[in-house]
């Protein structure tokens, strides 16, 4: 027993003692409710390491009477997975005993793999608990997942983090109990701070604490004193600082996965920040996900498309910024291109927002889709060639010989305002400048083209 991890040795031998997904597993809720009916189905346990996956998988067959079985989708293939599942049915048929069935990883079985599974799971053969750290909904099968119900785990919260540890600290027979161990808070918050809702890392990192300390207490001066005599044998005394967690713990490792939820759900909170207008959110999601190992290139593709999409006319700086940015991560490279991401990051959540332009080609985009196609009003058409005339390609005004360079002459033929500028940044400016362009605009409209007649024109000269 001694001999496994203290992570291992602390896992929950029964429901009452598991910690967290207090919001499926909760008294009334339903999990706990399946539970209570005996109505365990097929399950896909969705949610990051440490979070007690593999420990419910094990105290829900406990719980319902199950035979518990394990294989991982990482190192067992189709054969394993088909003799366990033949052992199940002959065991539900010889002594009526249902089988938990718990695949480790199970996003890594391809479509056929997890094909395999569907007979048994539909007859009720196995019942099926699977785990992954991978979004069911993209790497789990439609049929799979439809005869399966997701629970998606939350990494465990602070108080949960402390009462394990405290647990392992004082347990005489699974944790830590058997030393003197004085685990003062702010070294407790720190380790509950760096494992990220992780029990495993917890415990892991508080083990390594404890068994280094007592290890160099015993080397000391080992050679120089006689042993102490058995009667005499005190127990090892340890002090858990801060900073012998810090040691114990290294460098972090930062829970990111850059082709997975990590990155979609990352990215999008440092979009959402910045469009909130908020720097000091923005440069936490920028910071960890720079720590996780994130490409770059793929950060600043974003702030280029973020400057346009929601700072736009409100801040015309923030596009040059953001491509200058582009150009400096290309240039520079990590580590130094963090000050120019930051940078970016900072002045693109503070400035002014409008999505005034994304409107527009997003309501024109969809009135081309679903509407009637104009046609190019005859006076904007190409009038460079000699025929132009005799296609009717006349009557267009130079821009620059009007007043204010602004002709009143119809260039779309219908009614139609696209751009609607807000009521910040420089867009004040461009909205009171267009309000007079507009209206100089309209004292032209209605004035283009007959396109029906026009058409016909056309054709008529292709005739001839």
């Amino acid at each position: 027993m001694r001999a496994l991890p203290l992570a291992a040795r602390m896992r929950p031998r029964e429901l009452s003692e598991f910690v967290g997904q207090k919001h499926f597993l909760g008294e009334g809720k339903l999990l706990y409710r399946l539970l209570k009916a005996d109505r365990l189905g097929s399950t896909i346990f969705y949610g990051p390491p440490g979070s007690g996956k593999t420990t419910l998988a094990y105290l829900l067959a406990k719980e319902s009477r199950a035979v518990f079985r394990q294989l991982s989708a990482v190192s067992d293939g189709v054969k394993a997975l088909r003799e366990t599942l033949e052992q199940a049915k002959e065991r539900l048929s010889v002594s009526g005993a249902r089988t938990l069935l718990f695949i480790d990883e199970i996003h890594r079985f391809n479509k056929s793999q997890q094909d395999v599974l569907l007979p048994e799971v539909e007859q009720g053969v196995v019942v099926l608990v699977g785990a992954t750290t991978e979004n069911p909904f993209f790497t789990i099968n439609n049929a799979l997942l439809s005869r399966s119900r997701v629970f998606q785990f939350e990494p465990l919260g602070d108080d949960d983090i402390k009462d394990l540890v405290r647990r392992a600290v004082s347990d005489r027979d699974r944790g830590l109990g058997v030393y003197d161990i004085e685990l003062r808070e702010d070294a407790l918050d720190l380790l509950v701070a760096i494992c990220d809702g992780d029990a495993r890392r917890a415990l892991s990192t508080l083990e390594v604490a404890v068994l280094s300390s007592i290890d160099a207490s015993v080397d000391v001066g080992a050679s120089e004193k006689e042993p102490p005599a058995p009667e005499r044998k005190s127990v090892p005394h340890v002090t858990v600082t801060k900073d012998l967690v810090a040691e114990s713990a290294q460098r972090r490792t930062v829970s990111y996965d850059r082709d997975g939820d990590g990155h979609y759900d990352s990215i999008s909170a440092l979009i959402k920040s910045i469009r909130g207008s908020d720097p000091d959110a923005s440069i936490y999601w920028l910071a960890k996900m720079l720590e996780g190992g994130e490409d770059v290139r793929f950060l600043a593709r974003r702030l280029v498309i973020l400057a346009s999409e929601d700072v736009g006319n409100a801040d015309p700086n923030a596009l040059p910024l953001a491509v200058a940015c582009a150009t400096a991560c290309e240039l520079v490279g990590l580590p130094e291109c963090r000050l120019n991401l930051a940078q970016t990051v900072c002045y693109l959540a503070c400035a002014p927002k409008s999505n005034a332009a994304t409107n527009a080609i997003f309501a024109a985009i969809s009135d081309i889709r679903e509407g009637k196609i104009l046609p190019v009003p005859r006076i904007l058409r190409d009038a460079h060639y000699k025929a132009s005339e005799t296609l009717g390609h006349v009557g267009y005004q130079y821009a620059h010989n009007a007043p204010d360079a602004i002709a009143a002459q119809d260039y779309l033929g219908i009614d139609k305002e696209y751009y609607i500028p807000v009521d910040r940044g420089a867009e004040v400016e461009i909205g009171k400048r267009l309000e007079k362009i507009r209206a100089i605009l309209k004292s032209a409209k209605g004035t283009a083209d007959d396109f029906h007649a026009e058409c016909v024109v056309g054709k008529k000269v292709k005739e001839e």
